[in-house]
């Protein structure tokens, strides 16, 4: 069993961890441990010892020796004389803010069940390797329910947690905040890391030691937000790639956040993950309730590698859509970079024609097919064909697209508009902005207030109507900027501070109800690139577009750091023109593809325009990418030579299939060394007692040799050879290795 209850005690157990909490002296819940699996006998006795400092708060007259401020607290209140951050807060009738939660008793549920109106985790109830655990705590004065939720999934080594507030009682309340999880550890020797960054250079990876006070990462922007990551690691100062201690939580939210971890006087740290309480409130009103959304968090003693195959394998088997998870995705071709704005039907045809010959599968019409959208200033909002540019319609251009053989994709972004539209002149109300107070555009646009459930409705009948007309097998939805001037016309004073959450759900019920009611349409989610790459979207959406930035040099440190969380088979990754457009560098197009091998491939240039030997070049790519695409998807991905670590020159990573028979590695040097030194490449995740051959290398080895000893790397620039002409710089190598 995944949980045992003794008396007022609970043991959450996986195949290689334990959490450990019980009920505390005042009635709250406490924590005691959460690490290395301890076995189904504990003694908890050992775990209730109490330290009493004479110059801080006792819990009562009567239990002079409890302090709260001395005790680890599973979600832990203000108030009582702990003085650390807590976990939320509640304003009640009377203008009080201190809550007296008491346990009440709890429940298992075999299985997992989905969260309501938020994406979430799932299992089914005859899944006898995962179960949920729902401890009910009452605050008796105001009959404000509290549910603390607890899903435990064996074999991923994942504790999902939330929280569920529910007034029981007559009068209204406020939820001031209300995070998701919290997670006091007994001491301070960590590092913290976390993926964070900007537009077309997201998720690069930070490490820093923990020191005492407050250090956190948050998102103000109502997106999850390229400029930070909803998620951290707590590592072991020793902890690398393959080997050392790691904690990883990460958020199934798309919006505000906040992943704060505090280090207390006596060094314990204390994780606190959820909804930012930042521009956040929620009026509870009697008969109502609260759901905070999900929060994963893992414990892995095999490094970083450990935490990442965890969090890849959870998310493949119990989040992401099972329709599409293990699915082959189709290699791509997208117009944006093609031919921004500046087309027609005939050079669209020029381009899927040429796709056709080349063995891609998927055509995307990206953003200009609507209203008069002829540059960034008109018609978002206005989801009707621009039939200047594309005379036949969008099921003229989709019938064609389709009688090639071809998929059809097409780009919305449905959460903005211009006010330069038919729908602003004739619904202004429905943008976000504040009465009698300036709007501040950005990309020349505005937000939709998604809080309007006539919004929703509206946005759903036109993209449904554009999946009917054209047969519609993709959909790339975009979201191009955050939202200011937070306010909606349609919601009273006192719930303004719902509206940042509100919006969220009303794209989450968007994405809902379309992908249920178009389950065979493929959505591929974007945020000016990977600005809302987060759990939340992954539910609805199985791929991201990782970033706009298809530098392959540049997508080492994206995809690098993507990898911590998501499994490669979210990951969108393109080909495209060189000059790159996002850093204008330079590299070959063999560079460019062996770095978008690993993810979703597709194209981003105009293909129709290529001379023939690169045509030539891309069949070869996409031939191979086809025949290893099952590998690349669905395959463990193992990071090798990080780009963060010494000067970054060389990364190299690989993904082994299931039966550790076939693996692919790569090496990227990003510039030429004159006079190296002598290098190896180890290799991972293979099996130790089987043979190998290496494509290109001469002989065979072991699985050991090949971890223990790898394989020997030349020089790139070799001095005697007659190779003036050629440039060493940004150089890729792939190495496909298959059992004997």
């Amino acid at each position: 069993m995944s949980i045992i209850v003794t008396g007022h005690d609970f043991n959450l157990q996986t195949a290689h961890t334990s959490y450990l909490m019980g009920v505390l002296e005042n009635g709250e819940m406490g924590q005691y441990y959460y690490g290395p699996r301890l076995g189904d006998k504990v003694n908890y006795a050992d775990f209730r010892h109490r330290e009493f400092r004479s110059v801080t708060p006792t819990l009562t007259e009567a239990q002079a020796d409890v302090t709260m401020s001395m005790i680890k607290q599973e979600y832990p209140s203000y108030g009582h004389g702990d003085f650390r951050y807590p976990a939320y807060q509640v304003t009640y009738d009377n203008g009080a803010r201190i809550s007296e939660f008491e346990y009440q008793d709890y429940e298992i549920e075999d299985g997992k069940s989905k969260l309501g109106d938020l994406p979430s985790a799932s299992a089914a109830a005859d899944d006898q390797h995962v179960q949920t655990l729902h401890v009910h705590l009452l605050e008796k004065q105001s009959g404000l329910q509290l549910t603390l939720n607890y899903s435990v999934f064996e074999d991923e080594d994942m504790i999902v947690r939330s929280a569920t507030f529910a007034n029981t009682g007559t009068t209204d309340l406020k939820l001031n905040a209300a995070l998701s999880a919290s997670l006091d550890l007994s001491d301070d020797q960590y590092d913290m890391v976390q993926l964070s960054g900007a537009w077309a250079r997201e998720r690069h990876l930070y490490r820093r030691p923990l020191t005492r006070g407050v250090q956190a990462i948050s998102s103000t922007r109502n997106a999850s937000s390229a400029q930070q990551s909803p998620f951290l690691a707590l590592a072991r100062k020793q902890t690398t790639e393959q080997a050392g201690d790691v904690y990883g939580f990460n958020l199934e939210y798309s919006g505000n956040f906040l992943a704060q971890v505090e280090v207390d006087s006596y060094n314990v740290t204390r994780v606190t993950m959820g909804i930012n309480p930042f521009e956040f409130g929620w009026q509870l009103k009697p008969r109502t309730r609260f759901q905070t959304p999900e929060v994963m968090m893992t414990f892995a003693n095999n490094g970083f590698n450990g935490m990442s195959h965890n969090f890849h394998r959870f998310l493949t088997n119990h989040l992401i859509s099972q329709r599409w998870v293990k699915k082959p995705r189709p290699v791509l071709i997208n117009n944006w970079e093609a031919t921004y704005f500046d087309f027609n039907e005939q050079k669209l045809l020029d381009i899927a024609k040429s796709a056709k010959s080349l063995g891609i599968e998927l055509f995307v019409l990206d953003d200009g097919w609507f209203g008069k959208r002829n540059d960034d200033h008109t018609s978002l909002g206005d989801w009707q064909v621009n039939l200047a540019k594309l005379p036949n319609g969008l099921s003229g251009l989709a019938n064609k697209v389709h009688d090639l053989g071809l998929q059809f994709g097409l780009w919305f972004e449905p959460e903005m508009i211009s006010k330069e539209s038919k729908l602003y002149i004739k619904h202004p109300e429905w943008t976000i902005h504040v009465p009698d107070r300036r709007m501040t555009p950005a990309r020349n646009q505005f937000v939709l207030d998604f809080s309007r459930q006539e919004v929703v409705d509206y946005l759903f009948d036109q993209i449904a109507a554009a999946i009917r007309e054209t047969h519609l097998d993709y959909i790339k939805w975009d979201m191009n900027r955050h939202i200011t001037e937070m306010f909606s016309l349609a919601l009273p004073a006192e719930q303004q501070e719902e509206l940042p959450h509100r919006y969220i759900l009303g794209v989450y019920q968007l994405y809902e109800r379309l992908t249920s009611a178009f389950p065979n349409v493929l959505f591929e989610s974007c945020s000016s690139g990977g600005g809302r790459f987060d759990a939340g979207m992954l539910y609805y959406a199985p791929q991201t577009w990782t970033s706009d930035d298809t530098d392959a040099i540049e997508r080492l440190k994206i995809q690098w750091g993507t990898s911590m969380i998501y499994p490669l088979s979210t990951m969108g990754a393109h080909v495209s023109a060189v000059p790159n457009h996002q850093d204008r560098r330079v590299t070959s197009l063999a560079t460019r593809a062996d770095v978008a091998y690993f993810g979703v491939l597709g194209y981003e240039l105009d293909i129709s325009k290529m001379a023939p030997a690169e045509k030539a070049t891309v069949v070869e790519q996409i031939k191979f990418y086809k025949q290893y695409r099952e590998l690349f998807q669905q395959g463990t991905f193992i990071r090798l030579q990080s780009p963060y670590d010494g000067d970054g020159n060389v990364t190299s990573w690989m993904v082994v299939s299931g039966d550790q028979t076939t693996a692919i590695a790569g090496r990227y040097q990003v510039l030429a060394e004159p006079n190296p030194g002598y290098r190896r490449l180890k290799f991972a995740g293979l099996n130790p007692d089987l043979q190998y051959t290496i494509e290109g290398v001469d002989g065979q080895f072991s699985g050991q040799q090949l971890m223990s000893a790898g394989i020997f790397i030349p020089a790139l620039f070799d001095e005697r050879a007659d190779n003036k002409m050629h440039t060493f710089d940004f150089d890729a190598k792939l190495y496909v290795i298959k059992a004997v």
